[in-house]
């Protein structure tokens, strides 16, 4: 097991404990969720653009 121990479960989002860093406030992951929401839906450009910046080769980002 890692050092992170989950803490519980809201809405189907896991909460993890993470040292140094208190615990949500009530009602975050709520908020969070409202304001993704309301966002508008990415374009394909916009999503191709995020999933190549996630698959970068290994060379590429110990470069950066």
């Amino acid at each position: 097991m890692t050092t992170r121990a989950a803490a519980e479960t809201t809405g189907g989002v896991q909460l993890v404990d993470t040292p140094g860093r208190p615990a949500r406030p009530a009602g975050y992951w709520e908020r969070v969720i409202r304001i993704v929401d309301q966002a508008p839906p990415l374009t394909d450009d916009q999503r191709a653009r995020i999933r190549a910046a996630f698959h970068q080769p290994e060379s590429r980002r110990a470069a950066s």
